[in-house]
């Protein structure tokens, strides 16, 4: 099994869907898990990231465990062993770049 490099790459925030849909409304904001240029090494067993979001964790488990066992998303990547994923929060995504090591 291959490690897996996940750095964060984007957080995003929309205060008026926050507005519409949160009980905090857009005081929530952003992802308070992640910023821009954060990373993490998954080293193999299902094991999270120490300090990484659960509810991220389960959107991209799936990506990360295809990479590390040596899938690939070529053709719709440019580089073998890579690829950008997000979480499924609408109000607040983060995308993320994985790739193997």
């Amino acid at each position: 099994m291959k490690q897996v490099q996940i750095k964060v790459l984007k957080v995003v925030f929309d205060e008026s869907l926050a507005e519409l849909y949160l009980t905090d409304g857009k005081s929530a904001g952003p992802c308070p898990y992640f910023q821009v240029g954060d990373v993490f090494l998954y080293e193999g067993g299902a094991k999270m990231p120490e300090g990484f979001c659960p509810w991220a964790w389960h959107d991209i488990y799936t990506n990360i465990s295809t990479l590390a066992a040596g899938g690939t998303y070529a053709p719709w990547n440019n580089a073998d062993g890579e690829t950008i994923v997000c979480c499924t929060d609408g109000i607040r995504p983060v995308s993320f770049e994985l790739k193997a090591m």
